[in-house]
């Protein structure tokens, strides 16, 4: 029986990365640049590019860029401190797991920004482990989140599944050990997912493999 799942927040919880592209997009397109979903969704979400070089490879000049990002990041600052959407399916999905499987969440987004996402939402209170980027040293796709989070746990990978949406926080998980089922969103889509346990089209699709992930954990006892 699977003990803990491990779950990626942005685009998989909440429907923070959709935010912050429609405000990057906008941001660039202000500076004559055309941002479009795909290229952000290999680029930026899957091959882990930075916004000021994708800003660079769009044709920016390099002086300009520094002050573009930070315009974008101060209006999606306060576009957090508004309600952020959950995800389709994710609250009746966790509540379900509650009491079942023990939780956690590893995500790149730092902790300040992860409170202002989920708000007074609750969802937060059933999660027994967050880790963010300000207890990491090196981001997804590196295998550090997930083994800080195992180590927190005190569970064995094999006795622990992942959930994410980009192939950069596939690698991650899988690089950690554990299996990892992944349920892509409108801008992951394009990306490949061959890494994965499972590619289900929303979170509820978790559910139906708590028990085939039995044989992992006993083959590890």
């Amino acid at each position: 029986m699977i003990e803990a799942i491990l779950w990626d927040n942005d685009g998989l919880l909440v429907d923070s990365e959709a935010l912050f592209f429609e405000l990057t997009r906008t941001f660039f397109a202000e500076e004559g640049l055309l941002l479009n979903e795909d290229y952000w969704g290999v680029e930026y979400l899957g091959n882990a590019k930075h916004s000021y070089q994708i800003a660079g490879e769009l044709g920016l000049e390099p002086e300009r860029i520094p002050s573009l990002l930070k315009r974008r990041n101060e209006a999606f600052v306060r576009r957090l401190r508004a309600s952020v959407p959950l995800m389709p399916k994710v609250r009746e999905t966790i509540e379900a797991l509650v009491g079942r499987v023990r939780l956690g969440i590893v995500t790149g987004s730092p902790r300040d920004k992860l409170m202002l996402m989920h708000g007074d939402n609750g969802l937060l209170d059933h999660f027994e482990v967050i880790v963010t980027d300000d207890e990491i040293e090196q981001a997804k796709p590196h295998p550090e989140p997930y083994l800080k989070a195992l180590d927190l746990l005190g569970v064995k990978p094999e006795c622990c599944l992942a959930v994410e949406d980009s192939r950069r926080g596939l690698d991650s998980a899988v690089a950690a050990g554990l299996s990892c089922i992944v349920v892509p969103n409108g801008l992951t889509r394009v990306q490949c997912f061959d890494r994965a346990w499972a590619v289900e089209e929303d979170v509820s699709g978790v559910l139906k493999h708590l028990h085939a992930g039995h044989r992992f954990c006993n083959q590890a006892e």
